[in-house]
């Protein structure tokens, strides 16, 4: 091999034979360490992700160091793909104002959340979810699948999310200009039920970008990795997706590398 490589032999010996470095012994356990917590995500965590991860284990690292010790073992996660224009657009029997105004944040939980619906195909045809995410914790606070996505998809979602006590009186619900959302029965729903409706602009996808980044993460994350022969696989797969690992174990970087269950809990802790 030496003679092959032009390399001499006490190069080689001496390649072999020396002792481990500090810094070698170091990139060699935390590149283990690196592993595991891409493991553990799903495979879905970028360099930032892991490094503020092995920093939340107490496991002091650079995502300069990660990104290099990433590379080298071949880790990539999962790629975006390219957004589609899905909304068909309604008419709204009386104007709606937009609430929120892109700033998708609130100074506490159940005060405003964002609701969509996006379309997931299986080999039984399309199914649909429909969710509503709280702005102040970035958690899934009410979901719902259908074989359709009738006026009834979008109430049940927001439903669950008022039953389960998620959402205060008063609290405001941002959505884009679907016909679901601009539903007469909808519309009906959200004042007997004490929530004020917000909308944004017609065919602007940034003024329901929270929701949007959501089915992107979805999609990506899951979605994409797999096919379904069923609408109960994916199904299966969603509701694991969103309270297995998107609610309580998922890191956020709008939440400084929190998951959305430990914004939730440090809300109640500090208000006690």
């Amino acid at each position: 091999m030496c003679v092959q490589l032009g390399v001499p032999r006490s190069t080689f010996y001496y390649w072999r034979d020396r002792a481990e470095t500090a810094t070698e012994a170091r990139r060699r356990r935390l590149a283990v360490e690196i592993e595991r917590v891409f493991e553990d995500s799903r495979r879905t965590y970028g360099c930032r992700r892991v490094a503020a991860q092995l920093n939340r284990d107490g496991i002091p690292c650079s995502v300069g160091l990660v990104a290099d010790l990433m590379r080298e073992a071949g880790l990539e996660a999962v790629q975006p793909r390219a957004w589609r224009k899905t909304t068909v657009p309604g008419e709204v029997v009386e104007e709606v104002p937009d609430r929120v105004e892109r700033a998708f944040s609130a100074a506490a939980p159940g005060r405003v959340a964002v609701g969509d619906i996006t379309y997931l195909k299986t080999g039984e045809g399309w199914l649909y979810l429909a969710t509503v995410i709280d702005l102040h914790t970035r958690m899934v606070i009410g979901w719902q699948m259908a074989d359709h996505m009738r006026t009834s998809l979008v109430i049940e979602a927001l439903a669950a999310a008022k039953e389960a006590g998620y959402l205060e009186e008063g609290a405001v619900f941002h959505s884009d200009r679907g016909t679901q959302y601009c539903a007469g029965a909808f519309a009906a729903w959200c004042k007997a039920n004490g929530v004020d409706r917000s909308m944004g602009r017609t065919g602007v996808c940034w003024d329901n970008a929270a929701a949007e980044s959501f089915f992107a993460s979805l999609k990506n994350e899951c979605y994409h990795q797999k096919t379904f022969a069923t609408r109960a696989e994916a199904r299966l797969a969603v509701a694991d997706y969103i309270e297995a690992f998107y609610n309580r174990r998922r890191l956020h970087s709008t939440l400084g590398y929190r998951t959305p269950a430990e914004a939730l809990a440090e809300y109640f802790s500090r208000a006690a």
